[in-house]
């Protein structure tokens, strides 16, 4: 099979004269004759601050390309800073990928090495390989190191949570919360918690899209810039075997991936990300399918936000193939990595070298762990709960709903010293799915009320259309489907109705008739609240996305338009 690239270069025609001279600038002609153009997407940017050490991660995955006979092309793409751009990244994740997707189309690349790190940088770009089916491999930016403060190891995101909480409570002043602020952000690299940063890049590597044992490497270490050289390499070799993601991708990855998911304790953030990427690559994935197979799972990894540790120590412990070596027998022995051998081959020499970092699976951190899917009359298409994240005593529970109509509303009353609210309460947020705000951003984790947290309370059950960090933590049921921007029940209702969450039975519902839901309708303040852009990428964003059980994709996005561009240039 020839090489996409010569389309473009090859014979004496007028188009092939400009493609090469254009091109040459330096490099020898022989850059065009039969050499795998391999480029190299790259989400380095200085206002993605998690990722702007991926201009030396390029450099080093230029050196193996080179060392193997391509020729690399670096690539800017779309970069997400995932604590910067307002009002949420994940607004933008679709567009993200349909960008990658088509500039790798567009030019004459054979292949592409995937550079990202911040949460929505990692499924952007795989999203854009598995439709434009080009030999693809992701090289993970990696996690920072371990900041402390007042000689105590913080977790990026996690302990921001819980120290502006112990500041809202009287427990923390604020001087000290600020000086916590340069401690918290050690080296490069993205979040060192079990957040979504942390959690896609292994995910990753469990789907087969990363060389097995690089994710997971500390972005400062020098092994990254190794692993990354030889990264190089590998795309000139899988470009040579024809090695596409709808080649090796199949349900089984899938199934590796939400293993993987349940035995990192990682963000739910993954199971929309996943469901996306199965929707670009034709692959039938459904929530179910992580209850199905994650729910029986244990728990290994001890990390923040459900346990006690760092991604450095996650490394240094043995990282994510001591993890799956202990639930090997979970794991699809068929599906493939990018390397074309099975995962599981690279499972044998994989030992635990800290059990207090990494369990055993005869001693497991949750027993059963992974992320469970609810249902019920509040959530008929499905919502999302992290058990281990969550408080053990709430995870059956009946209590009154105080409802808010937006996040706007939330914090205008949410320490309103005359809200009737009390520690039993389910705190209602809606108006925040994929069409509602739109986005659906990270704002399900709502922080309790002042009164409360100064009376010791330290969770609550949450219920939100939207999604919350990877970092975060508590018993916050997310994601419900339909939201009520769609028409979901969430949208119906009221505070004082009582809601019922039964983790166990996986159910969440509102003690309401199903004639009395039927009778209501939507409050003018939700709908009052929900997103009506009039222009732009925002307009054909709410116009087009699906729901958050399907993985909110565009419409017009899922399955894949394959490497062939519609019309030669003239």
């Amino acid at each position: 099979m020839g090489l996409r690239s010569a389309q473009w270069y090859e014979g004496q025609g007028r188009n092939a004269y400009i493609h090469r001279a254009w091109m040459r600038r330096g490099v020898p002609g022989d850059a065009f004759t039969g050499r795998p153009q391999i480029a190299i997407a790259n989400t380095a940017s200085d206002l993605t601050p998690c990722n702007a050490h991926l201009n030396e991660i390029a450099q080093s995955v230029k050196n193996g390309v080179y060392e193997a006979g391509g020729i690399p092309l670096e690539l800017p793409v779309v970069s997400l800073g995932e604590t910067q751009v307002r009002p949420t990244a994940m607004l933008w994740r679709n567009m993200a990928a349909m960008a990658t997707e088509e500039m790798l189309r567009a030019n004459p690349v054979d292949g592409v090495v995937l550079l990202g790190g911040c949460d929505k940088t990692i499924p952007s770009l795989l999203m854009a390989a598995a439709s434009v089916d080009l030999p693809a491999v992701v090289v993970p930016g990696g996690p920072m190191l371990t900041g402390t403060f007042r000689g105590k190891p913080l977790g990026c995101g996690t302990d921001v949570w819980r120290l502006s909480e112990e500041v809202r409570a009287g427990v923390l002043s604020a001087a000290d919360f600020t000086r916590s602020e340069s401690a918290m952000i050690r080296s490069r690299g993205h979040c060192n918690t079990m957040g979504t940063a942390s959690t896609m890049a292994l995910v990753a590597e469990a789907l087969g899209t990363v060389v097995p044992g690089v994710a997971g490497t500390p972005a400062p270490d020098s092994r990254l810039l190794e692993a990354a050289h030889g990264t190089g390499r590998l795309a000139v070799e899988m470009v040579a075997a024809d090695r596409r993601p709808s080649t090796f991708l199949t349900s089984g990855s899938f199934r590796n991936a939400i293993v993987a998911l349940a035995a990192i304790g990682g963000s739910t953030n993954a199971v929309v990300h996943l469901l996306a990427i199965a929707g670009r690559l034709g692959i039938e994935l459904t929530l179910a399918d992580f209850d199905r197979i994650g729910s029986r799972v244990p728990v290994l990894a001890d990390l923040l936000p459900a346990g006690r540790f760092l991604m450095d120590d996650f490394h240094r412990a043995g990282g994510l193939r001591a993890v799956l070596r202990e639930v090997a027998d979970l794991l699809d022995p068929e599906a493939l990595t990018v390397t074309g051998k099975p995962l599981v081959s690279f499972l044998d020499d994989a030992p635990i070298w800290d059990t207090e970092v990494i369990r055993t699976r005869a001693k497991p951190l949750v027993e059963h762990g992974g992320i469970a899917v609810l249902r019920g009359n509040l959530a008929p298409d499905g919502a999302l709960i992290k058990p281990a994240a969550a408080s053990p005593h709430l995870l059956q529970h009946r209590g009154p709903a105080v409802v808010f109509d937006s996040i706007e509303d939330f914090h205008a009353r949410i320490d309103d010293p005359g809200l009737d609210v009390d520690a039993d309460s389910v705190l209602v947020l809606r108006g925040c799915g994929p069409k509602g705000y739109p986005g659906m951003p990270e704002v399900a984790n709502l922080p309790l009320p002042k009164k409360l947290l100064e009376q010791g309370v330290r969770d609550m059950v949450r219920v939100c259309d939207g999604r919350m960090s990877g970092t975060a933590y508590g018993t916050v049921v997310l994601h419900v489907a339909p939201e009520a921007a769609a028409g979901g029940p969430l949208a119906l209702i009221r505070t004082g109705d009582i809601i019922s969450l039964d983790v166990k039975a996986r159910r969440i519902d509102v003690d309401l008739p199903d004639s009395e839901l039927a009778a209501r309708t939507p409050a003018e303040a939700a709908v009052a609240g929900f997103a009506t852009p009039q222009r732009g990428w925002e307009r054909l964003y709410v116009e087009h996305v699906l729901q958050a059980d399907t993985g909110a994709d565009l419409d017009f996005l899922l399955g894949s338009s394959g490497s062939q561009v519609s019309r030669e240039s003239h």
